[in-house]
Parts: structure tokens; C-alpha cells; sequence
């Protein structure tokens, strides 16, 4: 790709002006790995507890997901912890790919969310499939592969009411 600055007029930039892009690597990759591990643990969450998810957030190696789980205790979050950690370094690959809607929305499970947030009015989805974990409407980057995530460690879980359970977590750096 070749980049030039154009300078800002009174406008915004319009389809074909040349820009010029300063973009942080190390915090993007971060982004990506953290991105990935929420949804391994949605995936692990999905398959094995069958719980919609009902919020999340992320920074740059850290983040959380909220999960409409009844019941949470610390066994249940280890045991989350030690499976989510198995299926990354299962070095699944990651396929993205788009779909028309309606092709899109007969794939069962495809909306993990408690509320659908995908617009009317998008007529293509992008969909994001951790080969044999997860597979989910999705606009975010994500890395290649899990095990570009490397490990990640549960660092708390709490109620968020009657039915909504929080767990946080962050990476551990991959190793080699």
C-alpha cells in the first residue's frame, strides 16, 4: 500500500485520498489477543454452560465478560480458566469471513449476545469461526491462531444481579 499525508481541509477525507496511518503494533496485537480470549471463553462458556452473554469490555491484555450464569462459584471459574487455557493452545485457526443476512442468521447459536446489536440495515455479516470453538457474528480483529493468545488468568468474578455474572481476566504472555 502506498500512504501520503493529505492535509485535513475543512472536510473530512473522502473514498480515494491517500492518508497516512501511525498505528501502535504492540497495542493493536494486544487488542487482538485479548479479542480472541473473550471469545474462547464465550465459546467455553457457550458449550459447556450454555450462558448468553450480557456485556463486555476490553483494554489492551485484559478484559471481562458478563454471562447470564445463575450460579458462579470459584471452582466453576477455575474450571473455565483451565478449559478456555486448553482449547487456546489448541492452536485453532481463525477463519473471518462475510455472509449475506440471511445466510448469515440461519446458522444456529451464530448470535451469542442476550440482544441481538446487528442493525437492520446491514445487509452483509462479517463472521469471525475459531475452527471448533466459536463461531459468531463479529466486527473486531483477532490474531490467526489461539495460540497467538497464549494463556490467560482469571483475575476476578462477581455478581452482577440474580443472573448476571461477571468474569474478568488478562493474558498471560505466550511463551517462546
Amino acid at each position: 500500500l502506498e500512504f501520503r499525508r493529505v492535509l485535513f481541509r475543512s472536510e473530512p477525507p473522502r473514498v480515494g485520498d491517500r492518508l497516512t496511518v501511525d498505528l501502535d503494533w504492540a497495542r493493536r496485537y494486544a487488542l487482538m489477543r485479548t479479542h480472541t480470549a473473550l471469545h474462547a471463553l464465550c465459546g467455553v462458556v457457550w458449550r459447556d454452560y450454555g450462558a448468553l452473554v450480557t456485556g463486555g469490555n476490553m483494554e489492551p491484555g485484559a478484559g471481562r465478560m458478563d454471562f447470564e450464569f445463575e450460579r458462579l462459584s470459584s471452582d466453576l471459574v477455575g474450571a473455565i480458566e483451565a478449559t478456555v487455557n486448553a482449547e487456546l493452545a489448541q492452536d485453532r485457526p481463525i477463519h473471518v469471513r462475510f455472509l449475506p443476512r440471511a445466510e448469515a442468521f440461519a446458522i444456529p447459536d451464530l448470535i451469542r449476545t442476550k440482544v441481538n446489536l446487528l442493525p437492520e440495515g446491514i445487509e452483509e455479516i462479517r463472521i469471525v469461526d475459531i475452527e471448533g470453538l466459536d463461531l459468531q457474528a463479529d466486527g473486531g480483529t483477532h490474531v490467526h491462531r489461539t495460540s497467538e493468545v497464549g494463556r490467560i488468568e482469571v483475575t476476578g468474578y462477581e455478581s452482577k444481579g440474580r443472573i448476571n455474572k461477571r468474569i474478568r481476566l488478562r493474558l498471560v504472555a505466550p511463551e517462546g
